[in-house]
């Protein structure tokens, strides 16, 4: 039995599954980057899936430097990413 969980993405509210990383919601709605890098706003996202880079960093309920492949989503939780509009 599939359990659907409410997550704000940027704003938006989604449909994801219970023991979806943030990574794979993201992943799934065919975001591949949802930030940028400070020095060369080089796009960012998923990169190596098992938590050793921090290339997929996300602030989730106000805790900034998450890293969405390691984050299960929760019901209610509020994902802010670091992409411009332009890029969503």
């Amino acid at each position: 039995m599939k359990i659907c969980v409410t997550v704000t993405v940027d704003g938006e509210r989604l449909g994801a599954r219970q023991g979806q990383t943030v990574a794979g919601l993201l992943m799934s709605r065919g975001r591949v980057s949802w930030r940028t890098t400070a020095g060369t706003g080089r796009p960012r996202g998923l990169f190596c899936g098992i938590g050793v880079c921090f290339d997929c960093l996300v602030t989730v309920n106000g805790l900034s430097d998450v890293r969405a492949c390691q984050r299960l989503v929760a019901d209610g939780d509020v994902v802010e990413t670091g992409a411009a509009d332009d890029e969503r």
